[in-house]
């Protein structure tokens, strides 16, 4: 049986790739424009976090900082001091990313508020620092398991308000979601998502909206919209795309897809680029 979050993961494709590994000393800036997520690793030393809005954050522990979204931010050390650091982008191959957008602006995770973490850490820690052959690759996948154990600290830990994250932490709702992330096609209705929650569909139309901030219905289309153009980027035909997320031909799709989109699946297509490249540049 599909659980939340492989039913949800199971439509991105999570990708990490580490540009630092290592001692950093001074400060080391971060802008808005690589549209990726960027996730810190702190495992020694005094650093300090500098938002975009000017607040800081002073850390001294291991801890997992985790900007979900593309967001200005700097990392400094005291001066003439240096700390242990591992920095990683993320990616998860899609246009738009529920999950990364439900998330708070930021994520800060001392190592022991999340004792989970601690096994994955500190062998990402190893090969980060001993340098064995072939341990890019090892942290990279390393980083990658971190970020699902953070998505489901997040769920367990209630870190989302609203949106997505704070839907699949709700019991009742998680039910509902996890089964329309696995079959975007079937014929989704008011009626059917209520019954999936157990509720009567005045109350579950309500609580939805509440909780992810929109309607039942719009959350399908845009669930729907985001495989169509994860499949529509790799090049699948249009008339498959249709069918794989629910539409009977390939024209009520293009009508669907314009609604939302202003522009038809080809015209989308021509537009779209592919998945933003990491900067090695870096720390």
């Amino acid at each position: 049986m599909l659980d939340r979050l492989t039913t949800l993961l199971n439509q991105f494709d999570l990708r990490a790739r580490t540009y630092h590994n290592g001692p950093l000393c001074g400060s080391a800036h971060f802008d808005e424009e690589d549209g990726v997520a960027h996730l810190h690793l702190l495992r020694e030393g005094q650093l300090t976090i500098i938002d975009a809005d000017g607040s800081s954050v002073e850390l001294s522990e291991p801890t997992v900082l985790l900007y979900p979204r593309p967001r200005v931010h700097s990392l400094r050390t005291k001066p003439g001091k240096s700390v242990e650091l591992v920095c990683a982008a993320i990616e998860f191959g899609a246009t738009e990313n529920p999950v990364l957008r439900s998330l708070p602006h930021v994520l800060i995770t001392p190592l022991k508020a999340a004792p989970n973490l601690q096994v994955t850490l500190e062998l990402l820690f190893e090969e980060a620092f001993a340098r064995r052959c072939g341990h890019p690759g090892v942290v990279d996948r390393l980083s990658e398991v971190l970020m699902v154990q953070l998505m489901r600290y997040a769920i367990e830990q209630r870190l989302a308000d609203a949106g997505l994250m704070a839907g699949l932490a709700d019991a009742r709702l998680a039910r509902v979601l996890t089964a329309v992330h696995a079959e975007p096609a079937r014929s989704w209705t008011l009626e059917s998502m209520a019954d999936e929650a157990n509720m009567s569909r005045s109350r579950f139309s309500a609580h939805f909206k509440e909780v992810l901030g929109t309607t039942p219905a719009e959350y399908v289309t845009r669930w729907r919209m985001s495989i169509a153009k994860r499949m529509l980027r790799r090049g699948d035909p249009v008339k498959q795309v249709a069918e794989k997320v629910g539409y009977s031909d390939a024209s009520s799709f293009g009508r669907a897809f314009a609604q939302l989109e202003s522009s038809s699946p080809k015209e989308w297509t021509g537009l779209a680029r592919g998945p933003h490249s990491f900067r090695d540049d870096r720390v």
